[in-house]
């Protein structure tokens, strides 16, 4: 089993950053795609960013190009998400997800472990 533990959640006010953090223990799988989602009360979970688990590619929402950036440490099991100018629609809970395979994906079905979440509260 693997575990996914995310922190580094909070209050912060618009234009403001927040760096969470997403470490995997247990039975970790180091070349595997990790991701952050992202769900607000009454939404559908949203992509926010994922990474290659062999080449380290990356790939963003729409929503957030630009302004988040996605990191892996060299062991791999953890990942950073790294928010810069939050605005209050970036306000949800966030989630880290790590999928069976290298190759990230934009949909959250194809992830198959996933961790409690961290709210993420931007205020204007």
């Amino acid at each position: 089993q693997v575990q996914l533990i995310e922190s580094g959640g909070g209050l912060v006010q618009a234009g403001g950053s927040l760096r969470l953090s997403c470490a995997a223990s247990g039975r970790t799988y180091s070349d595997r795609a990790m991701a952050w989602f992202r769900q607000s009360p009454g939404k559908e979970r949203e992509f926010v960013a994922a990474v290659d688990g062999v080449t380290n590619n990356k790939i963003y929402g729409d929503s957030v190009k630009g302004r988040f950036t996605l990191s892996r440490d060299n062991t791999k099991t953890t990942v950073y998400l790294q928010m810069n100018s939050l605005i209050p629609e970036d306000t949800a809970v966030y989630y880290c997800g790590l999928k069976l395979t290298r190759y990230p994906s934009t949909r959250y079905s194809e992830y198959t472990y996933w961790g409690q979440g961290t709210q993420v509260a931007v205020s204007s």
